[in-house]
């Protein structure tokens, strides 16, 4: 990369370590004309899909958007705050883990679901009862059967079963069309690197 301090293209790592937990990397570097060192941070830029709504309009993923709605299900619940934290880690990992560069609500919606039935039972019953839009109190009793029986699925599987038309019984009407992806394109992490300019210190 190009120095900071004279714009020369060549520099040399000459320490490198983990930082930040792991999720960094601290490298120390040297121009190889005018000696000044410096440091730079490396990590990952994960790219996260864009959701196709039911009207088939897209938007960025909001992970703040997807904390809200489980922390909205969980009041009052007896879960703690780090459960949820690890609950919408996971459906941003499953996410991730789809290479797809944009993925219908109604996946993200099921995923949330799977991940509430593992935390609290009530809250999955809340958050459903406004997902799937129930009407009266048989389709709180169809849902609450079909807890008895639900087991936790893969971020491949329900993608399959809403594209392929396989998905539990549901609000069809607000099945997002199929993502439009470039042949061959999934996101991919690019190295975000911020120097830092320590002058003088060499």
């Amino acid at each position: 990369m190009y120095c900071p301090f004279c714009t020369f293209e060549e520099t040399k790592v000459i320490d490198s370590r983990l930082s930040g937990e792991g999720l960094q990397v601290r490298r120390r570097r040297e121009c190889l004309r005018c000696g000044e060192r410096f440091t730079t941070f490396e990590s990952a830029e994960l790219v996260m899909p864009r959701v196709v709504k039911s009207d088939a309009t897209r938007e960025p993923f909001d992970e703040a958007k997807l904390r809200s709605g489980m922390v909205k299900a969980l009041e009052k619940r007896p879960v703690a705050i780090e459960a949820v934290d690890a609950a919408v880690n996971h459906v941003c990992h499953k996410l991730r883990t789809l290479g797809e560069r944009e993925v219908p609500a109604r996946l993200i919606g099921e995923l949330v679901m799977d991940e509430l039935h593992q935390l609290d039972e009530v809250a999955y019953v809340r958050f459903a009862s406004v997902y799937r839009s129930f009407q009266d109190v048989d389709a709180f009793r169809e849902e609450i059967e079909r807890l008895q029986h639900r087991r936790p699925r893969s971020a491949e599987e329900l993608q399959l079963g809403l594209w392929a038309g396989l998905d539990d019984k549901g609000a069809d009407k607000d099945r997002a069309p199929a993502p439009e992806t470039e042949k061959g394109t999934v996101p991919v992490s690019r190295p975000v690197v911020r120097p830092v300019a320590v002058p003088g210190k060499k």
